[in-house]
């Protein structure tokens, strides 16, 4: 296959984007106006309030090749990404982020991988200079303890990535768990992998969307769903209260021995109060999972599509 016969599939999940989609789209095009003759942008707005997807909706109209998917609501950006995964029609499939912190140029390198056998091509940060020193320590923070939990490496991934369309396929048909996280799932599912570093680029639309409490809550929520780690540190917290107890009791003893009065109401307040927290951290973890279980019984799409820019009829089941 020459490079003019791929067809390529770019999905860009958007949320109040308006003031960069133009200026996205035009950068992404032109890249790959450079690699192939046949291509499809496929912008995925995510519920957005702020006429993203109206102006998605004029560069399609201009160009075919732009297509959308418009949520009923705010679904999160990882039903996005698969939104656009289930429709793309390309040989490759890129996901890449709408704030052109993930470089379109990169794109041409991840196809070359591509077409030198890979079937994942990652984009890996060279650099994270981007955001404050709290936000950047927090999340290689979270990365590291991922990565050392869950066996996969994640640290300096991103959601920059090339994929097979035979992979897209089965991470989209074979994985139909409510909580995805990207990232995790095109590392684990193997295949042959490849990396292409980049430098993140300044966000030219102003601050993310992104608050601390939505990454402290995406950060969860993907540890919860991917990894058991948090479930297993409820028997080390009960080990914690075991030893707290046996060098209480032996204080007491050594105390009662030498004829010194035991510790009284004070010690009797915190050891409660520290038996207690641990059992509500442990019961509220064990919660977590239980409420996880009951999400993916219940079987509900993993997001409803108001509006189509470009697809013909989808049917959910193909």
């Amino acid at each position: 296959m020459t490079p003019k016969d791929i067809m390529v599939s770019v999905i860009i999940p958007m949320f109040d984007e308006k003031s960069v989609v133009e200026r996205t789209l035009n950068e992404v095009t032109t890249v790959l106006q450079q690699v192939t003759s046949s291509y499809e942008v496929i912008i995925v707005d995510d519920g957005s309030a702020d006429g993203t997807f109206e102006e998605v909706a004029r560069a399609h109209q201009s160009d075919p090749r732009i297509k959308g998917l418009r949520f009923s609501r705010n679904f999160g950006k990882e039903p996005a990404m698969m939104a656009g995964m289930v429709r793309a029609a390309g040989d490759v499939v890129v996901t890449m982020d709408g704030d052109l912190q993930h470089p379109p140029s990169l794109i041409p390198h991840m196809v070359s991988k591509w077409q030198e056998g890979a079937q994942i091509v990652h984009g890996v940060k060279s650099t994270r200079n981007y955001g404050g020193l709290f936000h950047r320590t927090a999340a290689k923070a979270f990365n590291n303890v991922f990565s050392r939990t869950a066996g996969i490496n994640i640290v300096d991934s991103s959601d920059y990535k090339l994929f097979d369309a035979d992979v897209a396929r089965l991470l989209t048909r074979e994985f139909p768990e409510q909580h995805r996280f990207h990232r995790g799932l095109s590392s684990w599912v193997g295949f042959r992998q490849e990396s292409v570093e980049f430098e993140v680029a300044a966000r030219p639309g102003g601050e993310s969307r992104w608050s601390l409490y939505s990454l402290v809550r995406y950060g969860w929520n993907t540890l919860t769903s991917f990894t058991s780690l948090p479930l297993q540190l409820v028997p080390l917290m009960g080990l914690v209260m075991l030893i707290f107890s046996v060098v209480l009791g032996t204080e007491a003893l050594i105390s009662r021995i030498n004829g010194n009065a035991i510790s009284g109401f004070a010690t009797i307040e915190i050891t409660l109060l520290f038996t207690g927290s641990m059992l509500m951290i442990g019961l509220g973890v064990i919660g977590q999972y239980l409420a996880r279980v009951y999400e993916e019984l219940k079987k509900r799409p993993v997001y409803v599509v108001a509006d189509e820019l470009g697809f013909e009829q989808h049917n959910p089941s193909e």
